[in-house]
C-alpha cells in the first residue's frame, strides 16, 4: 500500500521551506502584518487570549502548520475542519471600520493566508535555505492546497511572486494602524515579561527583531517600527542561536508523520545559516 504523504509530499517546495526553524521568524512577521487589516485584527482581539497566553497561541499555530504540511491527507483535512468549526463562531463589529466581520469571510481569510505564506518564505530565504525564483513561485502555488482547507477557493490564491505583489498592492488602501493594531504590533516587537514568556525573553527579543527586519520599510513606517539599516544587520549575528532556543520551547507533539525528520528540523535541530 502506498503511504499517504499528505497535501505536499517530500518532493515539494513546501516541505523544504517548512522544515526550517526560521519559520518562527516568519510567524512573528505575519502577526505584525496581519494586524494592519482591521477585520483580521478584530477577530483576534475580540476572540483570542493571545496576550495572556502568547506561547500557547504560537504552539497552536505551529501545530497546525506542521499537521497540514507533514501529516497525512486525512490529518490535514481534520485540522482544517477544526479551524473552520472555530471560525464559525468568530464574528462581530469591527470598531475601526464600523462594519461587521466574520472569520469565515473569504477576503479576510485570504489576507491572513497570503501574509502567512509570504512571511514564511521571506524568513526562510533570509535566514535559512536558498530558494530560487522558480521554487518561490512553486511554493506560492502549492499553498493553495492548504488555503482550501479553511474555505479559500484555490483560484483566489496568488500563485506566483508577481501575482502576490499585485495582491498586496491592491490591499494597501484597506490597511491601517489603529490604536489596537499598534498595541498588537508593539506586543510582538517588545513582548512583556510575563511568567509564560520570561524563560524565552532573550531569544524572543532577538527573533522579534529579526521579524521586524523582514517587514517592508514602507509598512514599518506605517506601523511606527522603522529603524536604521545597521540595526537590521546587527540581528543576523545572534538570530541562529535565539531561534533554536525558542523552537525548542515550542515543541509540537506530532506522531506518525512521513515528515518526521522535517518535523525535527522545524523544532530546532536543523542547521541555520543566512541564505546566499
Amino acid at each position: 500500500m502506498r503511504h499517504d504523504a499528505g497535501l505536499f509530499g517530500p518532493g515539494s517546495v513546501t516541505w523544504r521551506v517548512h522544515s526550517h526553524p526560521a519559520m518562527l521568524i516568519g510567524g512573528l512577521r505575519a502577526l505584525m502584518l496581519q494586524a494592519l487589516h482591521p477585520h483580521a485584527l478584530a477577530g483576534v482581539v475580540q476572540h483570542s487570549d493571545f496576550r495572556e497566553r502568547p506561547m500557547h497561541r504560537l504552539r497552536q499555530t505551529a501545530t497546525y502548520v506542521a499537521t497540514t504540511t507533514f501529516g497525512t491527507t486525512a490529518q490535514a483535512r481534520a485540522a482544517g475542519a477544526h479551524v473552520r468549526k472555530v471560525h464559525a463562531h468568530i464574528n462581530g463589529a469591527d470598531p475601526v471600520t464600523g462594519r461587521r466581520y466574520s472569520a469565515e469571510d473569504v477576503d479576510t481569510l485570504l489576507w491572513v493566508h497570503c501574509v502567512e505564506v509570504h512571511s514564511f518564505l521571506a524568513a526562510v530565504r533570509a535566514y535559512g535555505v536558498k530558494v530560487d525564483d522558480a521554487d518561490q513561485d512553486a511554493y506560492l502555488g502549492e499553498s493553495a492546497r492548504v488555503a482550501e482547507l479553511v474555505g479559500i477557493p484555490a483560484d483566489r490564491v496568488p500563485a506566483s511572486r508577481a501575482a502576490m505583489r499585485e495582491y498586496f498592492a491592491s490591499m494597501l488602501p484597506q490597511l491601517c494602524v489603529s490604536a489596537e493594531a499598534k498595541q498588537t504590533i508593539d506586543f510582538v516587537v517588545s513582548p512583556p515579561l510575563t511568567r509564560e514568556l520570561l524563560p524565552y525573553a532573550a531569544p524572543l527579543k532577538v527573533v522579534a527583531s529579526a521579524a521586524v527586519g523582514l517587514v517592508p520599510r514602507d509598512l514599518r513606517r506605517l506601523a511606527g517600527i522603522d529603524r536604521p539599516r545597521l540595526a537590521d544587520a546587527a540581528t543576523y549575528a545572534s538570530v541562529g542561536a535565539a531561534v533554536r532556543v525558542l523552537a525548542a520551547g515550542m515543541r509540537v507533539p506530532f506522531a506518525e508523520t512521513v515528515g518526521e525528520r522535517a518535523m525535527q528540523q522545524l523544532v530546532g535541530t536543523a542547521g541555520f545559516r543566512r541564505a546566499a
